[in-house]
């Protein structure tokens, strides 16, 4: 919350400073022009390439014609999805429902932006964005060429950061009005137009260049069909050879080493992943536990750990062990006002059996609590003590489950973090992530692409993953379970810069390509919804000048709808809970 008021603050100041260097009319003097607090920076060079480009016009014709049935598509998904979200909100709200300001609502995380919107990485994001705004833009410029219009400048639209790009055509060549009065909207940008009203009719003479509502089309539907190709290109690649040159480490992660342990001796580090304990290779943190069960205290063993995915031998003494090491789940802490609080149960107990099921691990303990609902009454069976597990007494807990905190689920509540198993015969805590079924699934989202789910995945994969995670790539900590293979080897880290690159590159793509297919004005969709609507108007009506009144009428609502459902779900959670 703190962080949005500082960011809209700043964003105000900045657009002061703007309105102040417009109206010195130092910003003209660079060939910048304002809207509001956007920057419109022109330049004039790479009209050659573009001509170069444009010269298969057939080929590229042909790639625009897709574009527009893509764009269509687009279109009605996008506004069927805001009409649901629009009845979702509403209905929430009138449920008294709607979830407070966080994360997934935030009004910073609505924007596409780097450095704005928290999901999105700052370094990979700059580099999407800028891919994404070039291929976008150049499509327009090249289309132009191909269907003869005149380009007059390129340039990108800066915010603060860069929001967008412009192909700046000539207006009376792309939107001239003709003795059939095909429109009347004038725009400088493809992204951002300067409307103003067009009176009259045969504005050129009739020997002049004016675009037809096909070419037009072809010109506003190139830069979505090139979105939505470089997304599909980078996605494919990242799904397929890139994901297969990256592989496991193993689950189980040192989380803290405990000081002057015989792990801190030996060097074990925090962050480590365990790989191997003597000859016995570590998938998972039952592995190591299965393992020293069988191991005399005081013998000396191997562990095997990598670090920035260098493996290295480490020799450990075991100790006696604690009752930790026993088979379940190990708490680490009770949620205050918590079900289990209320029931009794307290950190460093060790859940070993839930109504007769018995609780090995931390997966059986999850595949049981996602089986209950709220106001279940559950028995909870937890070892108690802090010394070896022989020593330890069973101590029986009934629990009535309270509502789960995530609002859209059922599933009960029980109130303990479980995130972390301490090893005091090693003298280490380890964390266990599923680093080879995380792996696997996201092998897998291709296949299940065939239907609704692998979509929904697809979209919402940076930002809520696969459990409300959220995937920002191959990075950080989640980096250290994984090591290059196969042709990925000799590349080492690159592997992972080039699956976080095309993981962003091809997402921005595709949700900027969806953003523009929406049928609103200045967008690339709106501008072409608006045209063909005008068309379809025109064959119902045949009074001309009524027929556009009517387009523009219906055209200008669907722009203010989807306008106003933007600002609902950015603001309306802050004037339903307070700001």
């Amino acid at each position: 919350m703190i962080e949005t008021r500082i960011l809209i603050a700043f964003f105000l100041l900045y657009w002061v400073i703007v309105s102040i260097l417009d109206k010195k009319g130092i910003l003209e003097r660079y060939n910048i022009s304002t809207y509001g607090p956007v920057l419109m920076i022109r330049t004039l060079r790479g009209q050659k390439l573009l001509d170069f480009l444009a010269k298969p016009k057939s080929a590229w014709k042909l790639f625009a014609n897709i574009g527009i049935i893509l764009m269509f598509i687009g279109m009605f998904a996008m506004f069927l999805i805001i009409v649901i979200s629009d009845v979702a909100m509403l209905s929430s709200i009138g449920d008294n429902t709607l979830p407070e300001p966080g994360k997934f609502n935030e009004a910073r995380n609505i924007f596409l932006i780097p450095g704005v919107n928290e999901f999105i990485p700052l370094s990979w994001g700059i580099i999407a964005l800028l891919v994404t705004l070039v291929v976008h833009e150049f499509s327009h410029a090249i289309l132009c060429r191909v269907e003869g219009i005149r380009v007059k400048s390129m340039g990108i639209l800066l915010a603060i950061v860069p929001i967008g790009g412009f192909a700046e055509p000539d207006e009376e060549e792309l939107f001239g009005v003709r003795a059939e009065a095909d429109t009347d909207q004038v725009t400088s940008s493809t992204d951002g137009p300067i409307e103003r009203k067009v009176l009259g009719i045969d504005k050129k003479p009739d020997n002049s260049k004016v675009a037809t509502r096909e070419q037009r089309a072809r010109i506003l539907a190139a830069g979505v069909m090139s979105n939505f190709m470089v997304a599909a290109i980078a996605l494919i690649l990242l799904f397929g050879p890139v994901l297969g040159a990256i592989s496991p480490l193993g689950d189980a992660m040192i989380v803290n080493v405990t000081p002057d342990s015989s792990a801190d001796i030996a060097g074990l580090q925090d962050n480590m992943v365990i790989t191997q304990i003597d000859d016995t290779p570590v998938a998972n943190v039952n592995d190591i536990l299965l393992y020293i069960d069988n191991i005399e205290p005081g013998t000396v063993v191997e562990v095997h750990a990598a670090k920035d995915r260098v493996v290295s031998t480490y020799d450990v003494q075991v100790a006696e062990p604690g009752l930790q090491e026993a088979n379940g789940v190990f708490i680490n802490n009770i949620v205050p006002d918590s079900p289990a609080e209320a029931a009794g149960i307290e950190k460093g107990m060790l859940i070993i059996n839930i109504d007769g099921t018995p609780i090995n691990s931390s997966d059986d303990f999850v595949v049981f609590m996602s089986s209950t609902k709220a106001g279940q009454t559950i028995m909870v069976e937890a070892l108690v003590g802090d010394g070896p597990v022989e020593e330890a007494s069973s101590a029986f807990f009934e629990v009535e489950l309270a509502p789960g905190q995530d609002a859209t689920s059922e599933k009960g509540f029980l109130g303990v973090y479980y995130n972390g198993l301490e090893i005091t015969s090693l003298g280490l805590t380890v964390g266990e992530f599923p680093a080879k079924a995380y792996l696997e699934a996201l092998q897998s989202i291709p296949s299940l692409m065939t239907g609704f789910v692998g979509w929904v995945i697809l979209l919402g994969l940076p930002i809520v993953g696969f459990a409300g995670e959220g995937f920002p790539g191959f990075s950080g900590t989640l980096a250290q379970f994984y090591h290059p293979v196969g042709w990925g080897e000799p590349l080492g880290i690159g592997v992972f810069w080039i699956a976080n690159t095309l993981l962003w590159v091809g997402w921005l793509n595709f949700y900027v390509g969806l953003f523009n297919c929406l049928p609103a004005v200045p967008l690339d969709g709106g501008h072409v919804f608006k045209d063909y609507l005008r068309s379809f108007v025109g064959r119902l009506v045949s009074d001309e000048g009524r027929a556009t009144e009517i387009s523009a009428a219906i055209a200008a609502t669907f722009t203010f709808v989807i306008l106003i459902s933007f600002l609902f779900m950015i603001f309306g959670p802050y004037i339903v809970h307070g700001f």
